[in-house]
C-alpha cells in the first residue's frame, strides 16, 4: 500500500488530538483512503516540551522549511492557530502544490480570499471542517449532503465558551463573572476569553458558514456583533418568567439576494431546539427549500471533537490524492463566491427584551413609555424590579415585534434621559418555531 506524507504546523491540543487519532486509527483510515498516512514532519514552537501526544525525535522540528518545503509532503495541516506566521506558512505550502486542511477560522476569516485564490491557482484544496462547531460535520454537510438542495437559513450556537457560560447563569443561578471563571477551571475558556464572550468567534465561524451556504464571501468584522457580557442574573431570571433561556445566537441567511447576517445573545423559548443545548456543546439549524428543517449537534470544542473534524478533512484530501491524481478543485470553486456587504438590519422585526436602569422615583416609566411611543413601539408586557429601599429600578419590558431602527432610535432617546443609569439592554426574542 502507497504511503501519503503530511507535516503538521503545531502541536497544541488539537494537534495532539489529531496525531492521537492518526494512530489510534491507523488501519481504519488507511483502508478508507487505500493508502497510509504517514507523519514525516511536525513544527514545534518548543520542541523539549512535554504534549498529551509524544512524537518521535525525528518526527520533530523548530524549522517550518522542513514541513513547507519538503518535496515528500503532500498535506500540510495547520493548527498552530493565530495569523501570523500561519499566513505566510499556508501560502507557502500553497506555493509549492500541497495541499492544507486548517482549523484556523481567524486566518480565513481575515485572510481567505488570498489563500483561496492562491489554491486555485496553484490546483490544490484548502480544507476547513474544523474551523466551524468543532465535531460537528457541518462544512461538508452544507457543501456535499445538502448540495441538491438551497439553502435559505442558518441559526446555531457555535461558540461553546459563550454558551458555558450563559448555561452555567442560567441552570446555576450563577452571575456572569462566576460562570466565565468556571468555563475557564473547565477548560471551556481562553484566560483571555475576549473573542468568545464579545462574539468575535462566532461572526467568524458564521462568515465560513455564509460562504460555503450561500456563497458569499463576508468580512467577519462587518457582521453585526454583541457579546454576553452585560447580561446579569435578572436578564436570565427574566427570561424564565418569559418561558426562555438566552444563548448567543449566529445567524445568517439570503433576503431578496442580499446576506442578512448577525450574532448576538437571544430569548430562546424553551421549545425551540436550540434552548436545549447546554454547556459547551454546539448546534446549527438549518433550513432549506426542500428539506425544511435540519438539526446538526455536537461539542464544538476540544482536543477530540476538533482532531475529529481535521483527519476527517485530512481523509477527503488523501483520496483525491490518490484517486485524482493530486488535483481537485478547492471547495471555495464550488459555488460562484461574491464578496458582499451584510444587508442593514433596519426593516428587521422583532418582538424584544429591553432592561432598563433607572432610580425610583415618580414620572420615569412616563418618561421611558414617551421615548418608545414616540418610536413607535409599543410594549408588550413591563415589570419593574426595586432593587432596594432607595435603589434603583430595573425596568423589564418586551415590546411588539418592532423594526430594528425604529428600537434602535428609541433605545437612543432613552440612554439619553437625565434618569437612566445605565445603558439600556436589548435582547432579541426568537420566534417560538420548533423543530417540526
Amino acid at each position: 500500500m502507497r504511503s501519503i506524507a503530511i507535516g503538521l504546523l503545531g502541536a497544541g491540543n488539537v494537534g495532539c488530538g489529531v496525531l492521537q487519532l492518526l494512530r489510534d486509527n491507523h488501519d481504519a483510515i488507511a483502508q478508507r483512503i487505500g493508502a497510509k498516512v504517514v507523519v514525516k514532519r511536525v513544527l514545534l514552537r518548543a520542541p523539549g516540551q512535554r504534549r498529551a501526544f509524544e512524537l518521535p525525535a525525528a518526527a520533530k522540528t523548530c524549522d517550518a522549511a522542513e514541513v513547507l518545503d519538503d518535496p515528500d509532503i503532500r498535506v500540510v495541516v495547520e493548527v498552530m492557530g493565530g495569523l501570523e506566521p500561519a499566513r505566510s506558512y499556508v501560502l507557502r505550502a500553497l506555493a509549492h502544490g500541497k495541499h492544507v486542511v486548517s482549523a484556523n477560522k481567524a486566518l480565513l476569516g481575515t485572510h481567505g480570499k488570498e489563500l483561496f485564490a492562491e489554491a486555485a491557482r496553484r490546483g490544490v484544496s484548502i480544507h476547513f471542517e474544523a474551523a466551524v462547531a468543532g465535531g460537528i460535520p457541518i462544512l461538508r454537510t452544507l457543501r456535499e449532503g445538502l448540495a441538491s438542495d438551497r439553502i435559505l437559513a442558518i441559526t446555531g450556537i457555535v461558540n461553546g465558551t459563550s454558551n458555558f457560560v450563559l448555561d452555567a447563569m442560567t441552570r446555576a443561578r450563577r452571575d456572569y463573572a462566576d460562570a466565565l471563571l468556571q468555563a475557564q477551571e473547565a477548560g471551556f475558556a481562553e484566560a483571555d476569553p475576549t473573542m468568545d464572550v464579545d462574539g468575535t468567534d462566532a461572526a467568524q465561524k458564521l462568515a465560513l458558514l455564509a460562504l460555503v451556504a450561500f456563497g458569499m464571501r463576508v468580512d467577519p468584522g462587518a457582521i453585526p456583533t454583541e457579546g454576553i457580557r452585560r447580561i446579569q442574573p435578572i436578564d436570565v431570571e427574566a427570561a424564565a418568567t418569559l418561558g426562555c433561556v438566552i444563548r448567543s445566537i449566529a445567524h445568517a441567511e439570503v433576503s431578496d439576494g442580499r446576506l442578512r447576517a448577525r450574532v448576538h445573545p437571544t430569548l430562546v423559548p424553551n421549545a425551540h431546539v436550540l434552548a436545549g443545548v447546554h454547556g459547551s456543546y454546539n448546534a446549527v439549524l438549518v433550513q432549506s427549500a426542500a428539506l425544511g428543517r435540519s438539526l446538526y449537534y455536537g461539542r464544538g470544542a476540544g482536543m477530540m471533537p476538533t482532531g475529529t473534524a481535521v483527519v476527517s478533512d485530512l481523509v477527503e484530501v488523501c483520496r483525491a490524492v490518490v484517486a485524482f491524481a493530486d488535483r481537485m478543485p478547492p471547495p471555495e470553486s464550488l459555488p460562484n463566491i461574491v464578496d458582499v456587504m451584510p444587508a442593514p438590519l433596519d426593516d428587521e422585526r422583532h418582538e424584544n427584551y429591553v432592561r432598563v436602569t433607572v432610580p425610583n422615583v415618580p414620572g420615569v416609566l412616563a418618561s421611558v413609555a414617551s421615548c418608545l411611543g414616540r418610536c413607535g413601539v409599543s410594549i408588550k408586557r413591563l415589570n419593574q424590579d426595586p432593587l432596594g429601599p432607595g435603589l434603583p429600578v430595573d425596568m423589564v419590558l418586551v415590546t411588539e415585534a418592532v423594526a430594528d431602527v425604529d428600537l434602535r432610535a428609541a433605545l437612543r432617546e432613552i440612554d439619553a434621559l437625565e434618569t437612566t443609569l445605565a445603558p439600556a439592554l436589548r435582547l432579541r426574542i426568537l420566534p417560538p418555531d420548533p423543530l417540526d
